[in-house]
């Protein structure tokens, strides 16, 4: 009988650890997203600032829209990256590079992480209700209960912030990591879809109006768009 009531005060000191453990994961990420909700507002200030003393007609071209909590997004342009913050926590595969990592096998835990997705969207495709536009994922950015993180993406974003053991977040790397999604959104062009793909049109298409036509949108409709790769230390 002790044996068993020893086994049960052991399972529950074990369920007891990982949810704290899991709380502390959330809080963390958390933080680091409202850290990020807030250096995006200083941006869109900054912005509107430079634009103001440059004259321009149209200084409201980089603005932020919250949508609660766990979701806000930044616009410029004709572009809109859309930040989510997943509430659950993850654990990062046994297969991934970062598993391999120093920093990890010192303690298993911090492979426990929350996960801010970053998509794509034309703006135009809020703007006029094109609900069968696509976005983009263009980065993931894996934040531990220590605030370090890694991300997974594109270009820069996937080859400049690989480093988990010593990337932490903080507000100075908040705004770089925001800077580079911009920087590599600017270069993220819209393409003409392929002709096959839009040359049939149906009645009800036809007769919809602009804002909820039903032809999909999207940067790389129609062509191969792969994720790039590197190592994670």
């Amino acid at each position: 009988m002790a044996t068993k009531k020893n086994q049960r005060i052991r399972l529950f000191n074990e369920v007891l650890e990982k949810s704290s453990m899991k709380q502390d994961v959330f809080a963390a990420v958390l933080k680091s997203f409202q850290l990020m909700k807030q250096v995006s507002e200083v941006l869109a200030k900054d912005y509107q600032i430079n634009a103001i003393k440059k004259k321009m007609d149209r200084h409201d071209l980089l603005s932020v829209d919250q949508h609660g909590d766990f979701e806000f997004a930044l616009q410029f342009g004709g572009d809109t990256l859309l930040f989510l913050m997943h509430t659950n926590i993850f654990e990062i595969p046994r297969d991934h590079n970062v598993m391999r990592s120093k920093y990890i096998q010192e303690d298993p835990t911090r492979s426990y992480c929350g996960i801010v997705h970053i998509y794509n969207f034309l703006t135009d495709s809020f703007k006029y209700n094109r609900v069968n536009d696509l976005g983009y994922l263009i980065g993931r950015i894996f934040i531990n209960r220590e605030q370090h993180y890694f991300i997974d993406g594109k270009s820069e974003l996937g080859f400049m912030y690989n480093n988990f053991r010593n990337h932490q977040i903080n507000e100075k790397n908040v705004e770089e990591i925001l800077l580079s999604a911009i920087r590599y959104t600017l270069g993220f062009d819209l393409l003409i879809p392929p002709y096959e793909q839009v040359k049939l049109l149906t009645v009800s298409e036809m007769k919809n109006a602009l804002e909820v036509i039903s032809f999909k949108t999207g940067k790389r409709l129609g062509f191969q768009f792969y994720a790039d790769q590197d190592e994670v230390e």
